[in-house]
């Protein structure tokens, strides 16, 4: 049996588990939000870190390459890897995306304005570290794959200047 998963967030920079192949491709009409709350990794219950899920965006593409207890979907999505081609390069790829529906997702927190994202990462810390780690790890991770992404970029830019203020003892 193959199984091709789809990696958003952490599983770009560190899956985590063995593999025999590695592709990087995007999706379409999802794009990557720090909407999911982080109570087991990069945050606790009293003060949850920020993690990426995917939501449906028409006209969006997320790229990713080829763990996720707290996400309460699997789906299958294809994968492409030209963004010529309207046809895709594997299908039925097993993506985890954490949904809004606070009964059965009980960590999802929502989009936020930037600052308030930006203070709540900068302060998170759990089990796996720092939140902003998280942050950082996943901006490097996408420019090392060639698909820099704006919105983490800004995210992790306002988090820095958090840290920068204050000396890193936020």
């Amino acid at each position: 049996m193959v199984l091709w998963i789809f990696g958003y967030g952490s599983l770009v920079w560190q899956a985590g588990f063995d593999y025999d192949e590695r592709v990087i491709g995007f999706i379409k009409g999802y794009e990557r939000v720090f909407h999911q709350g982080s109570t087991d990794h990069r945050g606790t219950r009293e003060r949850p870190g920020r993690a990426v899920t995917i939501e449906p965006q028409e006209g969006t593409v997320c790229y990713l390459d080829i763990r996720e207890k707290q996400y309460d979907i699997k789906a299958y999505v294809d994968l492409y890897t030209d963004d010529a081609s309207a046809l895709p390069t594997i299908c039925g790829v097993l993506v985890y995306i954490a949904s809004p529906d606070k009964i059965k997702n009980r960590n999802y927190l929502g989009p936020a304005p930037l600052d308030q994202m930006a203070n709540q990462i900068a302060k998170a810390i759990g089990p796996s570290g720092p939140n902003y780690e998280y942050l950082f790890r996943l901006e490097e991770a996408l420019q090392d794959i060639g698909h820099a992404d704006e919105g983490i970029i800004k995210l992790a830019n306002e988090v820095r200047k958090l840290l920068a203020e204050s000396n890193g003892s936020i």
